[in-house]
């Protein structure tokens, strides 16, 4: 049996989960266990553990992984479907979970909640929590009033598609759930769909409650994602989002990963905001960028790069 060691508000975790529901696979969600992650090499989570014994970190090529042995309900297609899939995930990981922490930490009625939660009930853990949270913000670049204002926006965007989306197509993308689904289930289940403050705003979109609460488990295996020359709402919604805000910020911390700059600047909402620095997301947009570059059918390839070309983000991957 497969076991997911993590935290029921860990938005990673909670995305294994949806995709372990999705794989239709016998599996176990457990807390997180030090050895664990030590075997793993990881203070993150979640952590997997297979059948095998072999211990894995890294939601996005666990996925991957588990693709290759459940083919039939793979969460990243092949083709050109594959790409809308790789960049939309990417988004959602990589600029949207900002907004996660942003909504725990900078409401006190929230971060209480969580902060008790995630410390398992210990005042003096959910202290130490809790004193993280607003340096999590500022590493992210939410510390504004302008920038959280903003942020939400953005984020309730997400959800207001999600809702239209859901009213025409059971999955975001098609017939069919996909890494997209799992994402933002993820989010949903572990953050805004459980601490107060978001909730409440979540709770305004009756489509998207039903789909968390129930109907995004009730897959049978069947269905497709729609035809990528023509993708749904919801994907054209977040492309075209990608050049506002996730371009300027992976851009920008791409060189000064290159530089070996701590902090670096980005304009993001028509405000200049200062990041930290982080290695993660430039080695996910370089993974990305290396599928595309990768892509040996000429057909193929010509249409990965006029995609990125339309919704102006080919110089990110290219």
């Amino acid at each position: 049996m497969y076991q997911i060691f993590g935290h029921e508000l860990s938005l990673f975790s909670r995305k294994l989960e949806a995709a372990f529901i999705f794989y239709g696979l016998e599996f176990e969600f457990l807390s997180q266990n030090p050895e664990m992650n030590q075997r793993a090499g990881t203070h993150q989570i979640p952590v997997l553990l297979t059948p095998e014994n072999w211990v894995i970190a890294d939601t996005t090529p666990i996925m991957q992984m588990m693709d290759s042995r459940v083919p039939a309900r793979a969460m990243f297609p092949s083709g050109l479907n594959g790409l809308i899939v790789r960049l939309i995930e990417e988004f959602l990981d990589e600029w949207v979970a900002r907004v996660m922490v942003h909504y725990r930490w900078h409401y006190p009625e929230s971060a209480e909640f969580a902060a008790i939660k995630l410390g398992n009930g210990n005042e003096e853990m959910a202290k130490a929590i809790a004193n993280w949270g607003p340096r999590a913000c500022r590493a992210t670049g939410t510390e504004s009033q302008h920038q959280q204002t903003e942020a939400e926006k953005e984020y309730e965007s997400l959800v207001a598609a999600a809702e239209q989306q859901l009213s025409e197509t059971p999955y975001l993308l098609g017939s069919r759930p996909c890494a997209v689904d799992a994402m933002m289930l993820g989010g949903l289940r572990a953050h805004t769909y459980a601490d107060p403050v978001p909730k409440r705003m979540v709770s305004n979109y009756h489509k998207v409650v039903k789909w968390i609460e129930t109907e995004a488990n009730q897959w049978n295996g069947t269905g497709e994602l729609l035809d990528a020359e023509k993708p749904s709402a919801f994907a054209l919604h977040v492309l075209k989002m990608m050049k506002e805000t996730y371009k300027p910020f992976v851009m920008g911390n791409s060189l000064a990963v290159e530089l070996g700059e701590k902090f670096f600047i980005a304009n993001i909402y028509g405000e200049d905001v200062s990041f930290l620095t982080r290695p993660y997301p430039e080695q996910s947009r370089q993974v990305l960028a290396d599928y595309i570059s990768g892509i040996k059918d000429k057909g193929e390839k010509e249409a990965a790069l006029a995609l990125l070309e339309q919704y102006q983000l080919k110089e990110v991957f290219c």
